[in-house]
C-alpha cells in the first residue's frame, strides 16, 4: 500500500510553487513597516543631533551713525588768565520730578541718580590788571604789584567719568528727557560750591602770589613785592 502517492507533498502547492511555512506568510510586511521605522527613528535622531550641534544665532547688533553738521563759531573771547588751583570733585545728584494725576489723587514721579565727576579751576584775571598795580623802581629793582582778586575762571564736567547711575519712571509718570541735562547743570553747580567751600579761591590766591613773583624776579628784579586787591 503506498501513502500520499496521489497526495501533493505538503511543502508545495497544487501548481508545483512551494509554499511558505505555516506561520511565514506575515513577515514580508512586518518587515516593510519595520524598515520604515527604523528610517523615521534615524531621521529623528539626526534632527535632534542637527540641532543639538548647530550654533546659536548670532545676537542682534546696534551700530551707532553720526551725522556730522556745520561748525559755527558764536563768540571769540581773548583771555589772559592765570589758572593756579583745579580742585577734581564727585557727585552723586538724586533728582526726582514729582507729577500728579488724576486731579491731585495719584503721585506719580520721574527720577534719575547721577553720578557727577567735574573739575573747577581758579586764579586770577591778569586783564584786570590797573595802571596803579604795578609800580616798578628800576634804581633800586624794585616792583611792587597788587593782583586782581582770585575767582572761579571754569568749571567743567568730565563726560567720561559722569554717568547716570538709575533712572525710575512710574507707570502713570511721563519720562521727562530734560531730567539729566538738569542733573548735569546741578552737579556743576553743586561742584563749584564744594570748590567755594574748600578754599579754593583762597588757595588759587597764595599760588597766583607766588607764580608772579618769581617771574617778576627772574627778570632781573631784586625786591618784588606781590599783594592782591580786595575789591
Amino acid at each position: 500500500m503506498k501513502l500520499g502517492s496521489d497526495a501533493a507533498p505538503a511543502s508545495q502547492g497544487g501548481d508545483g510553487i512551494t509554499a511558505p511555512p505555516p506561520g511565514m506568510g506575515c513577515l514580508k510586511p512586518f518587515g516593510a513597516l519595520l524598515a520604515v521605522g527604523l528610517v523615521l527613528l534615524a531621521a529623528g535622531v539626526g534632527l535632534i543631533v542637527g540641532r543639538c550641534s548647530s550654533k546659536p544665532a548670532p545676537a542682534p547688533t546696534s551700530v551707532s551713525v553720526l551725522k556730522p553738521g556745520p561748525n559755527v563759531i558764536v563768540a571769540i573771547r581773548d583771555l589772559a588768565e592765570l589758572a593756579s588751583a583745579e580742585y577734581q570733585i564727585e557727585r552723586v545728584i538724586d533728582l526726582t520730578d514729582k507729577q500728579t494725576r488724576f486731579f491731585g489723587l495719584v503721585e506719580t514721579r520721574d527720577a534719575l541718580l547721577l553720578v557727577a565727576s567735574g573739575s573747577v579751576s581758579a586764579g586770577v584775571d591778569l586783564s584786570q590788571l590797573r595802571d596803579q598795580d604795578v609800580r616798578i623802581d628800576e634804581a633800586k629793582k624794585s616792583v611792587h604789584i597788587r593782583l586782581p582778586p582770585a575767582k572761579i575762571l571754569s568749571s567743567r564736567i568730565d563726560n567720561e567719568r559722569t554717568y547716570v547711575h538709575t533712572r525710575r519712571t512710574d507707570v502713570l509718570a511721563e519720562r521727562k528727557e530734560s531730567l539729566e541735562t538738569r542733573a548735569r547743570q546741578e552737579a556743576e553747580r553743586a561742584i563749584v560750591e564744594a570748590a567755594r567751600q574748600g578754599g579754593i579761591q583762597e588757595r588759587a590766591r597764595a599760588n597766583a602770589q607766588r607764580t608772579v613773583e618769581a617771574l617778576v624776579r627772574s627778570l632781573g628784579y631784586d625786591s618784588v613785592t606781590v599783594e592782591v586787591r580786595a575789591d
